[in-house]
């Protein structure tokens, strides 16, 4: 039976470096190479136990290509297996640079519900948090690119063997970035809510 390396992270299952930037042709054609070879129909005359090894393999190759191919989450999971950040952690603190913003922003929230609930006028409060909603899509936009960048920095660092020291700088920016992208994301979801 075709085993997965035991131990192995998600990028070692594909036999990939530990960069950021993946070929997703080459993804996805060792994870179909891989999901064929290891397809619980290939083992329905097997044991018991090798068809729950088969569908356990299975999942995990699928966990790790939705993971990989999901250019956020591989950051993610980036930084879990280097420990700079725990499965499901997203830091909820207000960006310094944002937080007069931010609290304006639920002062609005507060109004367009308050006005929701008496049954007022929302025009004026519903085109404010549109033009929130815009202006914090492009923060969201601007930090995305910043990852990028800090994305193709680890990648450097890797192909460089850098240093532990770089590397954990690295990772450091990394999670403060993801951080910023959670809050920010959540400003964008809860303005949208809002505006149903």
């Amino acid at each position: 039976m075709l085993q997965l390396p035991q131990g192995s992270d998600y990028f070692g299952m594909f036999e990939l470096p530990r960069k950021l930037w993946i070929e997703m042709g080459a993804l996805e054609q060792k994870f179909l190479q891989l999901s064929w070879k290891l397809h619980p129909d290939n083992f329905v005359n097997a044991a018991e136990e090798e068809r729950e090894i088969s569908l356990k393999r299975s999942s995990e190759l699928n966990d790790a290509y939705r993971t990989l191919r999901d250019r956020v989450g591989r950051v993610e999971y980036l930084l879990a297996i280097e420990g700079a950040r725990k499965e499901g952690e997203n830091k909820q603190k207000a960006p310094p640079e944002l937080l007069e913003e931010v609290f304006e922003l639920n002062e609005s929230l507060d109004e367009l519900r308050e006005a929701k609930a008496e049954g007022g006028d929302t025009a004026s409060l519903k085109h404010q948090l549109e033009a929130a909603e815009k202006h914090f899509e492009e923060r969201l936009q601007g930090v995305d690119g910043e990852l990028q960048t800090a994305a193709k920095d680890w990648d450097a660092a890797m192909d460089a063997n850098a240093d532990g020291a770089t590397r954990k700088t690295i990772v450091s920016r990394l999670n403060d970035l993801l951080n910023r992208r959670s809050y920010i994301r959540n400003l964008v979801v809860n303005v949208q809510k809002e505006l149903l």
